[in-house]
């Protein structure tokens, strides 16, 4: 777990095992999310994957779930705009 925590903090570029284990998935979801083309990742001799730690912190945050709260306050705005016409 101390290793975990050395590896995710100073390191820029992680192989599938740590960004899987960053993550918290599967290396088996990690390899479909990387043959869909759907997370970031470099292949620099056409073999192993690595991935920027940075870029994966923007992938995993990149599609937020707005809060039951936020979505009212949204929908309250709007209404108070004149948008619902």
């Amino acid at each position: 777990m101390v290793t975990d925590n050395v590896i995710f903090t100073s390191k820029e570029v992680l192989t599938s095992d740590e960004a899987s284990r960053y993550m918290g998935i599967s290396k088996s979801y990690l390899y479909k999310l990387t043959m869909r083309q759907q997370i970031p990742h470099y292949k620099p001799m056409g073999k192993m994957c690595y991935f920027n730690r940075h870029e994966l912190e923007q992938w995993l945050q990149g599609n937020r779930v707005s809060t039951h709260d936020e979505i009212s306050q949204r929908a309250q705005a709007y209404c108070m705009k004149g948008g619902a016409r």
